[in-house]
């Protein structure tokens, strides 16, 4: 029976995957992916390791949770060592807790490798830190996407001012609804909020508005996911911090000029 290891790929930027989950990864004898990591973290499996996608993009599942946790079985039984590579950290929001437990429950011996985080890295990629001294002395993580099928069960009118910085993963198909929400929970409308789409890519794309508005400024600019929200003070910072897309539009201009 081989080790299986739940390993985060970080949120995009190749370069964000840690040194040991870069190792795991190059001594994989299989690899079973999702749909957000990236083609150049692939290219660093070994030439006979077997690559299996398991990937989910919204409302359209190809491999349920159930099946994805059988594979993992499946694989154990036959490779010594097995990578299920994550985006962003396995046990946020991404289902570590459950393919853990299947192993668990399998006797499979397995390990977590923990990965960066889209609820930080998109909004440090953006310019906006989540904490700060003078803005921020709290942060919460939030999904706006419950389990298929499921009612909202989150409680908005507590999570609406739980934290100074609200970080909020897959919310872009409920973001009316969430701000309403938040609004109806406490949080002021003019609070500073930000949408980051495909966050630390070069498709990275940041938009800002008061919370009241941020819907309608993500609705007419087309927004979809994978996309970070962030609500609060520490989104000010923006303007002054932002290096990401500045740096792009630099390489830009010095491969025009070339």
């Amino acid at each position: 029976m081989g080790k299986v290891y739940l390993v985060g790929a970080g949120p995009g930027d190749p370069d964000l995957i840690t040194v040991k989950g870069l190792r795991l990864l190059r001594a994989a004898d299989v690899i079973l992916y999702d749909r957000l990591v990236s083609k150049d973290l692939l290219k660093e499996a070994k030439h006979s390791a077997k690559l299996v996608y398991c990937g989910k993009l919204p409302r359209m599942h190809p491999l349920s949770q159930d099946a994805i946790n059988h594979l993992l079985v499946k694989y154990a039984g036959l490779y010594t060592t097995v990578v299920r590579l994550k985006g962003g950290d396995p046990f946020i929001f991404g289902r570590g807790g459950e393919e853990a437990a299947e192993l668990a429950k399998e006797n499979i011996e397995f390990e977590i490798v923990p990965g960066i985080t889209a609820g930080i890295a998109a909004p440090a990629y953006a310019g906006i830190p989540v904490t700060h001294r003078d803005y921020a002395g709290s942060v919460a993580f939030i999904t706006g996407h419950g389990k298929a099928g499921s009612k909202d069960k989150t409680d908005w009118s507590k999570l609406a001012t739980a934290a100074d910085t609200l970080a909020i993963y897959m919310g872009v198909s409920t973001l009316p609804h969430l701000v309403a929400e938040l609004i109806a929970g406490g949080r002021s409308p003019s609070t500073p909020a930000a949408i980051i789409e495909w966050g630390t890519t070069e498709r990275q794309r940041t938009l800002t508005a008061p919370l009241i508005d941020l819907s309608e400024v993500s609705e007419k600019a087309q927004v979809h996911s994978p996309s970070m929200i962030v609500v609060g003070e520490c989104v000010k910072l923006r303007e002054q911090l932002k290096w990401f897309e500045n740096e792009h539009l630099q390489d830009a201009s010095l491969r025009e000029a070339f």
